[in-house]
């Protein structure tokens, strides 16, 4: 309670500043914040070791190659003066309790009024209670939780698509390989984590309008390191298809012992099969996986700032060229601090409010699609989208069955 009212105390503090600042030269000023000098010092807690550590270092990439290409453009624009952006990190190990108590650091101690969300559903949903309870905005792209945005947070915006749309793609191909879908026989293995349950549920509404069979419905332990008793299940059983989601640890155990167990479905659809690099590390087992998306570097979308989806590609992979295949991760990460640049403009403040309330209206194309938030936080206006990974490891794009690779074609 006592935090609470502080942080309110301050909020308090700095309008009655602004209000001075604005009679006494007559024109708009941003309000006080920490903001020094020239610069303006965003804060995340994000995962740089344990189990998400792959990913939170795509988010990271992904946050400082945005504020790298802003910066070099002429940084941000308020009351007049030209800022640039920073990022402070800390690194919450994967772990939900650390991540919060960082966050609360980043607040208390060090004077974060605006933050980029952690890596995970599972993290954001750990932090989201700490940045609302001080008022503080946080624009996150990693959580897809649809639950996020079920909590009534006023200082939550997400600009990635809920989680729940992550697979029901594939079963919709399922459906169409055959005239009764009815008949297709299902196997699904999803770790137990926040995101995880979201994707099984859209997943699990798709079979039910389809009457589909699920014949395996196994839950994999958090950070899988075996799921060998499932897939002996499944070589058994032979189902249709075949759908896992995880993270990056359990999308690189699953392709590498599907390849070491042979195991060949015709249809097998994961999560993070380019964050956890399958396509490389297994190129024959992981011909044909279909593997959602958020983002394609080949998207009919750009921006003024980052050019087209490819531009922002070619200008990531130049800043990073071990990456043969970005992942989404990366590019989501980069339209968050994106946003962050039109919300202090649109405001023409560091008003934690004023630019909330810019964040809560914004209406956006990037290079990683459009950006529009609902009451709620969550991004209305993009979609995602499925594509299938080929024989020489490329990844295609599939909006309807016939462009899919039908039955998966490996060569055990």
């Amino acid at each position: 309670m006592l935090k609470r009212l502080g942080g309110r105390i301050m909020k308090i503090f700095k309008s009655a500043v602004a209000g001075c600042a604005v009679l006494a030269l007559g024109t708009a000023v941003p309000a006080l914040s920490n903001v020094v000098g020239d610069t303006i010092t965003l804060g995340s807690s994000i995962s740089l070791t344990g189990k998400y550590a792959t990913n939170g270092l795509h988010t990271q990439r992904g946050y400082d190659y945005a504020v790298d290409v802003i910066n070099e453009s002429g940084g941000v624009k308020v009351g007049g003066k030209s800022y640039k952006l920073a990022v402070k990190y800390y690194d919450d190990e994967s772990t939900p309790a650390r991540g919060a108590q960082l966050a609360e650091r980043l607040i208390q101690q060090d004077g974060i009024e605006f933050m980029l969300g952690p890596y995970s559903s599972g993290m954001t949903k750990a932090i989201a209670p700490v940045s609302e309870k001080f008022g503080v905005p946080m624009i996150e792209a990693e959580g897809a939780s649809r639950s996020l945005f079920t909590q009534g947070y006023k200082y939550l915006f997400a600009v990635l698509s809920t989680s729940e749309q992550y697979l029901a793609t594939a079963v919709d191909m399922a459906a169409a390989s055959t005239d009764d879908a009815s008949k297709i026989k299902v196997a699904l293995a999803f770790e137990g984590d926040p995101f995880s349950m979201d994707v099984r549920a859209g997943v699990v509404d798709k079979l039910n309008e389809y009457g589909m069979k699920v014949i395996i419905d196994d839950q994999l332990p958090a950070d899988l390191s075996d799921m060998s008793t499932t897939l002996t299940k499944a070589k058994a059983l032979k189902p249709d298809i075949l759908i896992i989601s995880g993270h990056s640890k359990g999308a690189a155990t699953a392709a590498r012992q599907i390849d070491e167990m042979k195991v060949n479905i015709p249809i097998i659809a994961m999560t993070h099969c380019e964050a956890a690099k399958v396509q490389e590390k297994f190129p024959n087992a992981a011909t044909g996986f279909l593997c959602p998306t958020q983002w394609v570097e080949n998207l009919s979308k750009s921006d003024p700032m980052f050019g087209s989806a490819s531009d922002w590609n070619a200008g990531f992979k130049k800043a990073h060229p071990s990456y043969s295949s970005v992942p989404y991760q990366s590019a989501q990460a980069s339209a968050a601090v994106y946003v962050w640049k039109e919300a202090f403009e649109a405001a023409n403040s560091f008003d934690q409010d004023a630019v909330r309330d810019a964040i809560s209206a914004v209406e956006m194309e990037t290079f990683y699609g459009d950006i529009k938030f609902s009451e709620n936080g969550n991004n209305i206006a993009k979609p995602m989208f499925m594509r299938q990974i080929g024989s020489d490891g490329s990844y295609s794009l599939v909006e309807k069955f016939s462009d899919m690779m039908y039955p998966r074609k490996v060569d055990y």
